[in-house]
């Protein structure tokens, strides 16, 4: 598979984006654009050598890894990036994807097609994590600041550290999980020194806007494309578990299960030649 790399001039900064094979594709199939956030292109290098019959395109989202953004701003929006993804679409020239989109690139790519229907032909929705969809969203979001608040005070690991903590609690969020003493982040291999930075775009509040966007539910129902909401077998109970089970009944479906967790397509699951092959099967209907 050979790969190619381009760079995209947008009034917001310059997008990076790979594309793994042949344009026009080959098959006469539409490429598939997998999307992630906040992670780069490279979360996605394990599943595309799984992929060799597909013409793939990976982008790394405004202001990361190759994508550097000048429009003096931080803040990370499901909007803006709808936006990249509609930019990046239109260069490739070859009309409407197949989209899988995973957490925030999930997010992203329900406003992509709220915005621009008819650029996705199919989207495969791999557990976005929409907080404000669930029946304890207030708590959600209490708790997300919490985690926040944990980084911004004693720095990355120890924020991580309350990340993990919150990703794995099972269930709604109760005064329970409230009074948990925050994880220690050696218990997770992460240090517990403070090298003084705040700008991690998980952790610092910069993407609130992502966990917090409410999907326009008609939209999406109007638009021509099959959507799918996937979620990992192994995120049952978790928090974006919870959400994609919540978005697949506000959109009147079921949740389609895939291998795996929130990260089942990535080099540190053991599934991923089998979130491979259920991809296909989803993408093909």
């Amino acid at each position: 598979m050979t790969t190619t790399t381009h760079h995209l001039e947008t009034p917001a900064g310059t997008l990076a984006y790979d594309v793994h094979g042949p344009l026009p594709t080959t098959d006469g199939r539409p490429p598939l654009f997998c999307v992630g956030a906040p992670m780069d292109a490279s979360g996605f290098d394990s599943l595309v050598p799984l992929l060799p019959d597909r013409t793939v395109v990976t982008y790394d989202p405004r202001g990361l890894g190759r994508s550097v953004r000048t429009d003096g701003s931080l803040v990370n929006t499901a909007e803006q990036n709808a936006e990249d993804q509609h930019a990046v679409i239109a260069a490739l020239g070859a009309g409407p994807v197949e989209m899988l989109a995973s957490s925030g690139g999930a997010v992203s790519a329900l406003a992509l097609v709220a915005a621009h229907p008819r650029d996705v032909t199919v989207l495969v929705a791999h557990e976005p994590p929409l907080l404000a969809v669930l029946p304890d969203a207030e708590r959600a979001f209490a708790a997300e600041a919490a985690a926040h608040a944990v980084y911004h005070q004693r720095g990355w690991g120890h924020g991580l550290a309350a990340f993990i903590g919150l990703t794995s609690w099972s269930g709604p969020f109760t005064d329970e999980y409230d009074a948990q003493p925050v994880p220690d982040p050696v218990a997770f291999g992460l240090p517990d020194g403070d090298d003084g930075t705040r700008t991690d775009p998980l952790m610092s509040g910069v993407s609130d806007a992502i966990t917090a966007y409410r999907p326009d539910v008609a939209a999406l129902s109007a638009a021509p494309t099959r959507l799918v909401v996937a979620v990992g077998e192994e995120s049952a109970g978790y928090i974006t578990g919870r959400t994609s089970e919540a978005l697949a009944e506000l959109l009147g479906r079921e949740a389609v299960v895939f291998p795996g967790g929130h990260d089942g397509f990535s080099d540190r699951e053991p599934h991923v030649e089998a979130f491979a092959d259920r991809l296909r099967e989803v993408l093909a209907g």
